[in-house]
């Protein structure tokens, strides 16, 4: 659980403008979605899931059989959560490579220099 802990930590730190065009100091997890639903697969094996938000697909993660939602924190209501199952390719389509790559290596440095403790 403290490997997921920190992982969220160094995701608030890493998420910019850089890697979503919604991102805004009041709400950094906005559009964040689909990138770090992929970077959590690739730093944390997590499963990718999907859910109907409105008109929008809103892209989580399951980790040893618990939903985690990273970037919840960006909807002002809760989230009717239907755990569908979803690919990186699915996921991929809601970001761009740009800034799949900066997510990822801001997230890899931030936990290698332990900026997330």
């Amino acid at each position: 659980m403290q490997k997921i802990r920190k992982f969220a930590q160094a995701l608030e730190i890493a998420w910019s403008s850089e890697s979503s065009s919604l991102w805004s100091a009041d709400n950094p997890a906005a559009g964040q979605c689909g990138v770090t639903a992929l970077v959590a697969s690739d730093e944390l094996g997590a499963e990718i899931l999907k859910t109907r938000y409105g008109s929008i697909w809103h892209f989580y993660n399951r980790i040893g059989g618990k939903r985690h939602d990273f970037t919840e924190s960006q909807f002002g209501e809760p989230i009717d959560y239907n755990d569908v199952p979803s690919t990186r390719d699915e996921a991929f389509a809601d970001t761009n490579a740009r800034q799949y790559a900066y997510l990822s290596n801001a997230v890899k440095r931030s936990l290698a220099q332990g900026t997330a403790d």
